[in-house]
């Protein structure tokens, strides 16, 4: 599987994301088998937050690397309202219990929230001096936030990114792959459903003789520097996220998503799910 640096590590384009699980603990088998399938097929990385599930999600990740922890790049968000020098210590290490593990790999902020920026970087600092993250880095964030923290080592941006939600590419896309900051697009295949329904994506996906879903992910991976995150459950969904790491679009494909889905001509204000 493709791989780019993130956080000094290689990682694989697509990764496994959580938002939803640990909600249901009827649903937690199928969770965690759908993760450790993700791991066997590549899908090596993992995201989550405390906020999925109110820790649900990161209890789900837990038990879907135990014994395997050493093959996977763990992801988990801190809330906002716990950014603080001491609210974040506090919640990296109950995110930490939940897991299961001794460190997590790359910490984001999942959105801006009361605490200046300059006291979530020193917490972040914090925890990565005493080994508890590897990395960290911001979610949600559009080029002024990035541009706020400076010489700030900011590793990585989640943000919403897919051909219907494509406002990043007038500024904030462009100067992070300037600045070498790998982008997260969380909700690459939509959220509605609208998007893979489209005709366009359904006229493409039939030459490239995959399904749409494939084709978002691919359009997402179209150029360097960016990861997408899809979430899957079902079995068959985890492969096929698995194989559109391998698909390459043609001109006339990404021109006939461009017709149905413009890129945008002027700035926008960040879209959030």
């Amino acid at each position: 599987m493709r791989t780019l640096e993130l956080a000094g590590v290689q990682v694989p384009v697509i990764g496994q994301g959580t938002w939803r699980m640990g909600e249901n603990s009827s649903e937690r088998r199928r969770e965690v088998a759908a993760l450790q399938q993700g791991i066997e097929l590549g899908l090596r990385l993992i995201d989550t937050a405390e906020m999925y599930g109110e820790g649900g999600a990161e209890v789900v990740v837990g038990q879907a690397i135990a014994g395997r922890r050493e093959q996977v790049f763990l992801v988990s968000k801190v809330y906002p309202h716990n950014a603080s020098r001491q609210g974040m210590k506090a919640a990296c290490e109950r995110s930490l219990q939940r897991l299961k593990t001794e460190q997590i790999d790359l910490y984001l902020l999942h959105w801006r929230g009361q605490y200046p920026l300059a006291e979530s970087v020193e917490a972040f600092e914090r925890l990565r001096e005493q080994g508890k993250i590897g990395r960290w880095g911001v979610s949600n964030c559009d080029l002024d936030d990035l541009l706020e923290l400076g010489e700030a080592s900011c590793a990585a941006n989640q943000v919403l990114y897919n051909p219907e939600a494509r406002g990043i590419e007038f500024d904030l896309l462009p100067w992070q792959l300037r600045h070498g900051i790998p982008l997260m697009a969380y909700c690459p295949l939509g959220q509605a459903g609208d998007l893979l329904q489209h005709p366009a994506l359904h006229e493409v996906a039939e030459r490239q003789a995959c399904t749409p879903a494939q084709v978002a992910l691919a359009w997402v991976l179209r150029q360097d520097g960016l990861i997408a995150i899809p979430k899957a459950v079902e079995p068959a969904h985890v492969h096929l996220n698995a194989v559109a790491a391998t698909l390459h679009l043609s001109a006339e494909d990404l021109a006939q998503i461009d017709t149905a889905y413009p890129p945008p001509r002027r700035k926008a204000n960040l879209q959030l799910v």
